[in-house]
């Protein structure tokens, strides 16, 4: 845990500081915006110095995009000065876990490697971000009171329900909502909140980059003479759910309440197949569960 010692000074703006991960592109972009224009002082991490400077162009003074490699342990604690020396004496109001990853393919067949890249961004990239800010995060509290600091983890539908070929980020996401869940109870008595936020089909460039994933294996792979139908049939959901996917902007206006309302939920649903989902989910037996998944994707 690194050791934070902040100058208090003034606040630039009344509303507070955010960090807000993942802000190359969508989801996370989107929310680094909409924050900015609310007037909050938004720290937006991307990988790239050209995302940076294009995300300044586009939200105005109140964003200041910093390199944050969510993976890397000198990134995260660079972030941290960074943010220590930005909000001052004030600390953290809020951080939005965003940043994430999708990798796709049959559990059998997904090398070890890349299930282990999954959870590094997915879950201890996250996880790291939140230790590493947590006392920021009290900063604010003693500043200004119980209930003022918050933290929103950018889950997933996925988190709720799995599906075939998905399992890699499935279980990255199951496992970002545990960790979610015990961390709220942790920091109830310490009077910072915890939401998870669980979009559906979002209109964002993970689409594209899922809709090639599943598909890459050769068509003499051991994956493909197993598993083709139920790859193909992801794919083609994939594009199915692309083509009906609602802007990010419903997300960065969920993560809003989450940061401004006296009491927001623990868990927001985002999108109508989302809540589709989690409905099922609750309601039905799982095979039943498991039989309109087959049927749906026609498996």
């Amino acid at each position: 845990m690194p050791l934070v010692i902040c100058y208090h000074g003034t606040m630039s703006d009344s509303d507070g500081h955010v960090l807000v991960t993942g802000c190359s592109t969508g989801i996370g972009r989107a929310c680094a915006i909409h924050l900015a224009g609310l007037g909050f002082n938004v720290l937006a991490g991307v990988r790239k110095q050209d995302d940076a400077a294009a995300l300044q162009r586009d939200a105005g003074a109140n964003l200041h995009g910093i390199l944050l490699d969510v993976t890397d342990a000198a990134s995260i604690s660079s972030a941290v000065e960074t943010a220590c020396g930005m909000s001052g004496g004030d600390g953290l109001r809020g951080l939005i876990n965003n940043a994430g990853i999708s990798v796709h393919g049959p559990v059998e067949h997904v090398p070890l490697s890349e299930w282990r890249r999954q959870f590094e961004v997915n879950f201890f990239g996250q996880l790291a971000v939140t230790q590493a800010m947590l006392p920021l995060l009290r900063l604010h509290i003693a500043a200004r009171g119980a209930g003022s600091a918050r933290i929103v983890m950018m889950s997933s539908i996925a988190g709720r329900v799995a599906m075939p070929i998905i399992g890699p980020y499935n279980a990255s996401k199951f496992a970002l909502e545990a960790m979610s869940d015990a961390l709220r109870m942790e920091l109830r008595a310490q009077g910072i909140k915890v939401c998870i936020v669980e979009p559906g089909s979002i209109d964002t460039p993970i689409w594209s980059k899922a809709e090639a994933n599943p598909g890459t294996f050769p068509p003499d792979h051991p994956a493909r003479v197993l598993y083709s139908r139920e790859i193909d049939a992801v794919v083609t959901a994939a594009k199915k759910s692309a083509a009906a996917a609602i802007g990010t902007d419903a997300v960065s206006k969920v993560v809003e309440k989450c940061l401004m309302l006296r009491r927001p939920r623990t868990r927001y649903l985002v999108g109508t197949d989302a809540k589709i989902a989690a409905a099922a989910k609750w309601v039905l037996p799982t095979r039943v569960l498991d039989w309109g998944m087959a049927r749906e994707l026609g498996i």
